[in-house]
């Protein structure tokens, strides 16, 4: 599965400590930032997949789980450290669920939002891969 937990580098500070993304920490220049934040409890992100955007998921705050699927394996991964980002290429199903009170989910994505790229039926997710 095209995936990948990243190491996002920090400086320790007994004041606070900074978490730094640059260019060289994820494989594409960042188009676009967004965040997700007050999810109300037991609801579900995602639900998609991209066929040519890629995305690094940051756990800016609190923790959540993402569901990653490629048609034929399941990975369940839960988020829980701002110095740890999941790297999702193209074309892996996602859905994102059991966040926890307060939790923010940072996502820094590889182009602007375009719904061209979106599959958002599972069903229509499965067929074209079937096609690549």
């Amino acid at each position: 599965m095209k995936y990948t937990l990243i190491d996002i580098p920090r400086i320790k500070n007994p004041k606070g400590n900074l978490a730094v993304v640059e260019l060289d920490t994820i494989p594409f220049p960042i188009q676009r930032v967004y965040y997700l934040y007050d999810v109300p409890a037991g609801s579900k992100r995602g639900g998609h997949a991209h066929k040519n955007l890629q995305q690094l998921l940051v756990p800016v705050s609190g923790s959540f789980d993402v569901v990653l699927k490629d048609g034929k394996h399941v990975e369940r991964i839960t988020l829980n450290r701002p110095d740890k980002g999941l790297l999702i290429e193209n074309n892996i199903w996602r859905e994102l669920e059991n966040f926890t009170s307060g939790a923010v989910c940072m996502v820094l994505a590889s182009a602007p939002y375009d719904e061209a790229d979106y599959i958002r039926v599972y069903r229509e997710y499965l067929n074209y891969l079937k096609e690549l």
